[in-house]
């Protein structure tokens, strides 16, 4: 029997989706089983309870599952690097095989994971070999791509941020810990707030969100929204100001779809065209870097260039 088992194997989640000769998912099972957060038994026990009842098929897994605290540490690849280098570089061993990861000198920087949804997004859109692609999250992520490999990408902590200071932090004080985003004024207020806050940038602007309050200009409620707006436009702020990506062509985004329309609404603002959003594709990621190994019994043909399905 022909097809793969793909696992998307995380710090908080392990995602395993069982996927056909053609590539086309046929299941998709997820459990609370990230590296910090594991079954009696480990890895292996998670491994075996996530696919039981499924075929023996070969098993290719990307993420934090390669890191130093993963089941074994896979060595980052330096860059520039592509889908042809990942997929030479995967770790076989014990019945899985796991994708390294990639580590940016200039930085220094590193990611785990990314890097397979990079693979993804490239197979299933060829024009997305020469682009600016912005994966956006807990650490969200900016990566420049030249003729099908990544030459520079850069980390920020926009979603880790954005919690320590909601939580921990004298601005979230009177919030309701229960308000869920709603209010897109006051995240358009905060976009903008970055967006001029030039050289300074926009941890010059991060207490007045305090004294808005106080004066009655902005709604305990609507403070989520507003530091919200304020942190993704100052990534946006940033790295117009920093020139490492460029702008001439559209900007991908892969990613949850509420937040990319944040993020999309957030590029608006600085005058920055979006391609469209790609919700998701560490699938094709994987099954591309799998068909590249040989891991599959697939005799279609695949490109050289590292970018074709």
């Amino acid at each position: 029997m022909s097809g793969l088992i793909a696992l998307d194997w995380g710090t908080s989640s392990l995602r395993a989706m069982r996927m056909g000769e053609d590539g086309v998912i046929l299941e998709t099972r997820r459990q609370p089983w990230g590296i910090r957060q594991l079954p009696a038994g480990g890895f292996t026990a998670a491994l075996d309870a996530v696919t039981q009842g499924w075929p023996s098929l070969a098993r290719i897994a990307s993420g934090m599952i390669g890191s130093r605290s993963g089941w074994r540490e896979v060595a980052y690849l330096d860059l520039p690097a592509g889908a042809d280098q990942l997929a030479a570089a995967l770790d076989t061993r014990d019945g899985l095989t796991i994708v390294p990861g990639l580590r940016n000198a200039r930085g220094p920087d590193v990611m785990r994971g990314e890097e397979t949804q990079i693979v993804g997004l490239m197979a299933l859109h060829e024009a997305a070999a020469d682009a600016t692609v912005l994966l956006p999250g807990t650490h969200s992520k900016w990566v420049s791509l030249r003729q099908g490999s990544v030459v520079d990408f850069c980390t920020l902590m926009t979603g880790e941020l954005f919690a320590l200071l909601r939580e921990h932090s004298i601005l979230g004080v009177g919030v309701d810990a229960s308000v869920t985003a709603g209010d897109g004024d006051a995240f358009l207020d905060g976009v903008r707030q970055a967006r001029d806050s030039g050289a300074a940038g926009a941890f010059s602007r991060l207490f007045a969100t305090r004294a808005r309050m106080l004066d009655g200009a902005l709604k305990p409620a609507s403070i989520p929204d507003y530091l919200s707006g304020l942190l993704i436009g100052e990534e946006f702020r940033s790295m117009q100001a920093d020139q490492r990506m460029r702008s001439d062509q559209p900007l991908w985004l892969i990613g949850d779809a509420a937040l990319c329309n944040r993020y999309r609404l957030a590029a608006a603002e600085f005058s920055i065209g979006l391609a469209p959003a790609v919700d998701d594709t560490a699938a094709a990621g994987l099954w591309w870097l799998a068909r590249a190994a040989r891991l599959l019994d697939v005799t279609t043909p695949i490109s050289a260039s590292g970018v074709s399905s």
